[in-house]
């Protein structure tokens, strides 16, 4: 099964800059994750809320590390996950343009 989660907004502190460490900004959360789902399902909510409320709470200096952090948060909290594509927005970091990182992270079931 694959759940596809997309572009999950609000605003969190996230960055090096003095102004990002000062201001909230707006971040956007992209994911896919194939699960084995063998009569156990994830609760898409859950995930969306378990993100949300994990970037909002913590202060994170790269995309990078908070990539690793949620990461490691969903396979923890869903045992099942076996491929997670997670993707990290910032889209008015920059002007003209979104900065996004993302990563693939395969897990063993």
């Amino acid at each position: 099964m694959t759940i596809h989660i997309e572009d999950l907004k609000f605003q969190c502190i996230i960055g090096i800059l003095d102004f990002e460490r000062e201001q909230e900004q707006d971040v956007i959360i992209n994911l896919e994750i194939d699960y084995i789902y063998n009569n156990e399902f994830i609760n898409y909510a859950d995930i969306a809320a378990l993100l949300q409320d994990t970037m909002q709470k913590e202060k994170f200096l790269l995309i990078e590390d908070a990539l690793e952090h949620l990461s490691s948060l969903l396979k923890i909290n869903f045992s099942n996950i076996i491929l997670l594509n997670l993707k990290i927005t910032k889209p008015s970091i920059l002007p003209n343009c979104k900065v996004s990182v993302s990563n693939i992270y395969k897990f063993n079931s």
